[in-house]
C-alpha cells in the first residue's frame, strides 16, 4: 500500500477542493493519504512518503504563490527524484503556463509524472473534477 502526501496552497478553496478530489480518490484506490497545506507539511518528512500530490493555484503573472508554496516546493524538489509525482491548481486567467513550467521543473528534479497536470478554471467540476480522481487514483498504483 502506498502512502501519499497531498500537500496544496489555496486562496480561495478552489485548490483545496481540488486536494480532496485527489485525496479521496486515492484513499479509494487503496492508498493511505495524508492531506495538508503548504504550512502543515514538514521536508523533512518527505522519506516518509512513496508519492505526492502538489496543489497551487495560478499566482500573478502564472507563477507558484511565492511567500509560501514555492518556498516549500524549492525546499521538497530534492526529494522528488525517482518519485510519482502529481501537479494540480486552479487558475481564473492566462492559459496555464504555471502549471507547465512546474511540471517541466518537477521532470527535471527527477520526479515522475504519473499524469498530465490538472487545472481547473475555478472551481473544479466537470472534466476538471474527473480529472482530479483521475490523478488520485493513477498517485494510489504508481
Amino acid at each position: 500500500m502506498s502512502k501519499i502526501a497531498v500537500v496544496y496552497w489555496s486562496g480561495t478553496g478552489n485548490t483545496e477542493a481540488m486536494a480532496d478530489l485527489v485525496a479521496n480518490a486515492a484513499q479509494a484506490a487503496g492508498a493511505t493519504v495524508d492531506k495538508m497545506t503548504s504550512a502543515e507539511f514538514n521536508v523533512a518528512d518527505a522519506a516518509n512518503y512513496d508519492a505526492f500530490a502538489l496543489g497551487c493555484p495560478a499566482m500573478g503573472a502564472e507563477q507558484l504563490e511565492e511567500s509560501e508554496f514555492e518556498p516549500l516546493y524549492q525546499d521538497l524538489r530534492g526529494s522528488l527524484s525517482g518519485k510519482p509525482v502529481g501537479l494540480f491548481g486552479s487558475y481564473g486567467w492566462g492559459d496555464g503556463e504555471w502549471i507547465r513550467t512546474w511540471a517541466e521543473d518537477a521532470q527535471a528534479a527527477g520526479a515522475r509524472l504519473v499524469a498530465d497536470p490538472v487545472m481547473a478554471n475555478g472551481a473544479p467540476d466537470g472534466d476538471a473534477s474527473d480529472a482530479c480522481n483521475a490523478l488520485g487514483t493513477a498517485l494510489a498504483n504508481a
